[in-house]
């Protein structure tokens, strides 16, 4: 009979007999073998480009009221509803995102501004392959970056929810040679057809087939379908009073939480929320953005307040495929731009804090004249999460290409 560290950890063995009591040989098997990761990653991909400038205000900086003129977010007022939420005198969240503002006062809650890619892209397709992949510039990566950190951290049995994706197909950060399966709705679980897509706008185009990544899941889709037998969605019951938005959002995160409580060894989850691209009638406090903006502060506020002490082991990492342009249009939008803004929530993070490099909005700071400077690169953001959260030391692997060094963190995790 084999005896791994796995078995007795994940049968109490050694918790009811001490290791003391154990045999020599069992101790030096179990102190040998690496210890299960319980720490668990949930990625959000905002499709459109979310006007990061609108949702993490830069109140403190003049040249933001002058350049947008009638969407910008007043500063923020005591007791006002319909103005930023101040943060930390200079940055401010949009008033949507209020149920997310106590994360922030108690340190779960981490923002990253001036952030992206490198690459200067401004279609949509192009910039979420890159973001995707994890190799900005290069198209000719096969896989991505998530599906990549799981390869360096391999399972002897891998749970066939280890990874997975809420939604109607694959997306490209889940692609490759781990397994990973996805799931449009925990209730009417079943295999995707190449056919399917997402519905709605450059959703629907960007949502190619995914014949090639459907190749390596289709028996960790069956295997988890007979594993789902034995959870009963129509019965979960959010805890701690959490109140879930009543939209395809509200209704994935639940269901993450759902997956992580019944123990079924969900170690990463992947969710898309699209609609973010606003040329026309973005609107200021009131509007397209802030309608979005009010889902996503319900939705995570309620994960958080669901999952409870269980948020320890979970960081939740927003991200989106550019942001916007600094000035508005002359259709009281803005267009297709670089820099944006990042959420990091969890246990592990030293939140209440806005991290940046910030660049300035004045003319001769703007990127190309027009946007907000990318001055931190996503992959160091993921890498960090990736390196000190889930415990992969292997970066270079996640991140070809890139020099991410552990040394040049900006501090989001605890140590």
């Amino acid at each position: 009979m084999t005896i791994s560290r796995r078995y007795f950890l994940k049968n109490g063995g050694v918790a009811m007999l001490g290791m003391a009591a154990l045999p020599s040989f069992l101790r030096r098997a179990v102190a040998g073998t690496p210890a299960i990761n319980n720490k668990k990653m949930v990625v959000l991909f905002q499709r459109g480009a979310m006007d990061g400038l609108n949702v993490v205000v830069p109140f403190g900086e003049p040249n933001y009221y002058h350049i947008r003129p009638t969407i910008a977010i007043p500063q923020p007022r005591q007791g006002s509803t319909d103005a930023a939420l101040d943060l930390d005198g200079f940055f401010g969240l949009h008033p949507s995102l209020a149920p997310m503002l106590p994360l922030f006062r108690s340190g779960q809650l981490a923002i990253v501004q001036a952030v992206g890619s490198p690459d200067p892209t401004r279609s949509h397709f192009d910039a979420q392959d890159f973001m995707e992949s994890g190799t900005p510039g290069r198209k000719a990566t096969d896989d991505g970056w998530l599906n990549r950190a799981l390869q360096t951290m391999p399972e002897e049995k891998p749970s066939p929810f280890r990874a997975v994706a809420f939604g109607p197909y694959l997306p490209r950060t889940l692609q490759g040679s781990a397994s990973a399966v996805a799931i449009p709705d925990l209730k009417q679980f079943k295999m995707n057809g190449p056919q399917q897509t997402t519905e709605g706008g450059f959703e629907a185009m960007y949502a190619q087939t995914v014949d090639r990544a459907l190749r390596g899941v289709g028996t960790e889709t069956f295997e988890a379908i007979d594993q789902l037998k034995k959870i009963n969605p129509d019965k979960y019951q959010p805890e701690n009073g959490a109140e879930y938005p009543k939209n395809r959002f509200g209704q994935s995160l639940q269901e993450i939480a759902e997956l992580f409580k019944a123990d079924v060894g969900l170690e990463v989850a992947f969710l898309d929320s699209g609609g973010w691209d606003h040329h026309v009638n973005e609107g200021g406090v009131q509007g397209q953005l802030s309608n979005l903006l009010r889902d996503l502060g319900q939705g995570v506020a309620a994960f958080n307040q669901d999952m409870g002490d269980r948020m320890g082991d979970v960081v939740f990492v927003s991200m989106s495929e550019f942001g916007r342009t600094a000035q508005e249009n002359g259709n009281r939008g803005t267009d297709h731009g670089h820099a944006n803004c990042m959420f990091v929530i969890g246990g592990d993070i030293q939140g209440g804090r806005v991290y940046t490099r910030w660049p300035g909005l004045a003319e001769g700071q703007l990127n190309q004249g027009r946007d907000l400077a990318v001055t931190t690169d996503y992959r160091s953001v993921l890498g960090e999460i990736i390196n000190k959260h889930l415990g992969d030391r292997d970066l270079s692997t996640v991140f070809p290409g890139f020099a991410n060094d552990p040394r040049q963190f900006l501090g989001l995790v605890k140590a």
